[in-house]
């Protein structure tokens, strides 16, 4: 069976949030489990691919020239790229002051129907589009191959001037929203099967406040709407064979964490005692929350916790952080950025991990948190609610704690259930070996968009 998988990011190529790893971790099981994947993607520039080929594509004259680039990533492994006009660019979606590109809307219309080129030209078994820069694929398709269509976060739609819809394509007419065009709500109408990144996601988006204005055709939909939990790379996420640890260790050495919580204590400048420290590693948006944290930091001597916290973003909340670790340098660190290495040593060294969602569609460095055996506390949203089950409230199954409201009280009170929890070493390491346990692997959702194509073959309804 033969998979067109279109997507904006992939990781190592071009990443910049959740997508880029879903896509990665995604195309490679899919292809360990015998499917042959095109990976597609734009060709934003400085990729070398070996054994490289170029094929021509027949598109529009307002798409300009379009080629496709085929060759193998070291990383990523055979790689379709798709070069248009205005796509290759140092960031994908921003400029350098953080404001996106005036012309991503454009950009991505002329990607899209350079991908439905391609697939015209060679139709796939399946094609799976992901997120809304690729949906306007489907305008462009009079008789498309079955076709799933993932959502890997509803807030980002890509909409754009009316003008559009007298060129993306023949159905152009199913993308018209509200006076605009709309890529995303055109291929969620269209799709053989539309999938949400959690069961818990799909509940979600399917109410007003939930559905950033979708909720109502995503409703219409009804069983050709389902949630598939995504996975992470448990080889590149592994505490047992990790460079960047100072001490590796699985459920059967986890007195190994020690040397890794105090490795990291140092780097982050903190007092190296017996209070709890709890990690955030996140971009710095209105979505993840953090600024729910910050009128907590006085608190966290009271708590007790001490708090580093990973992620690069907003100016003034990163302001904001800098300034409360200066008054609060025992209790607060924060890193001005992203850095791969820390990461893994924010999720090894750290007793707990902090996860203040306002929403989050899955949410994954939830798993990579308890793949190293760092507690969650999160918010009740999303893939949270999914992949956390509360301490408190099922023992046989809970690995976390969960705030059940989206505010600060709420993380407060969830803080101070973690902080009893963790003063009990013997019933800690008991719920760190539960949640390391867990099969967080690529391998079951694989499985389940295996059966997904496959009926979609067979035309099972």
């Amino acid at each position: 069976m033969r998979v067109v998988f279109a997507t904006a990011e992939l990781s190592p190529v071009a990443t910049v949030g959740g997508l880029a790893a879903a896509a990665a971790g995604l195309g490679a099981e899919l292809r360990r489990a015998g499917i042959d994947v095109d990976l597609v993607m734009p060709d934003y520039g400085d990729v070398d691919l070996v054994d490289e080929t170029t094929i021509e594509l027949s598109v529009p004259e307002w798409v300009g020239a379009a080629t496709i680039r085929v060759g193998i990533h070291p990383v990523a492994g055979r790689l379709h790229l798709v070069g248009v006009p205005g796509m290759a660019r140092p960031h994908p979606y921003l400029q350098a002051d953080g404001s996106g590109w005036v012309d991503n809307s454009e950009r991505f219309f002329r990607f899209a129907r350079a991908v439905a080129a391609f697939v015209e030209a060679d139709p796939p078994d399946v094609l799976h589009l992901n997120d809304w820069h690729t949906g306007a694929v489907l305008a462009a398709l009079e008789s498309p191959p079955p076709t799933v269509v993932s959502i890997h976060n509803l807030a980002y739609q890509g909409v754009a001037g009316p003008e559009w819809l007298e060129l993306i394509g023949p159905l152009a007419a199913h993308f018209e929203w509200w006076g605009d065009t709309n890529p995303l709500s055109g291929a969620l109408a269209l799709a053989d099967r539309v999938v949400a990144v959690s069961p818990n996601y799909v509940t979600e988006i399917t109410t007003p406040g939930g559905g950033f204005g979708l909720d109502g055709p995503l409703r219409q939909r009804g069983d050709a709407l389902i949630g598939v939990l995504n996975g992470i790379d448990t080889d590149v996420w592994n505490p047992a064979d990790n460079p960047h640890l100072v001490a590796t260790f699985d459920t059967s050495s986890l007195s190994a964490r020690t040397a890794n919580r105090t490795a990291l204590l140092a780097r982050l400048g903190l007092p190296d005692d017996d209070t709890p420290l709890v990690t955030i590693v996140t971009r710095l948006t209105h979505q993840k929350g953090v600024d729910l944290i910050t009128p907590l930091v006085p608190l966290l001597e009271q708590i007790p916790m001490r708090l580093g916290i990973l992620g690069s973003g907003d100016a003034v909340l990163s302001g904001e952080l800098h300034r409360l670790a200066a008054a609060h340098p025992n209790h607060l660190a924060f890193v001005d950025g992203y850095d791969e290495s820390l990461s893994h040593q924010m999720f090894a060294g750290a007793d707990a991990f902090l996860m203040p969602s306002r929403f989050e569609p899955c949410g994954l460095t939830q798993m990579q948190a308890m793949r190293y055996g760092a507690v969650p506390i999160v918010t009740a949203v999303g893939g949270l609610v999914d992949t956390v089950p509360d301490a408190d409230l099922d023992t046989r199954r809970g690995v976390g704690f969960v705030a059940q409201r989206v505010e600060s009280t709420d993380l407060l009170a969830a803080m101070f259930r973690a902080a009893r929890r963790l003063k009990d070493k013997r019933r800690t390491a008991a719920l760190q070996k539960r949640m390391m346990s867990i099969d967080w692997s690529w391998t079951g959702p694989a499985q389940t968009y295996v059966k997904l194509y496959r009926e979609l073959v067979r035309g099972d309804s």
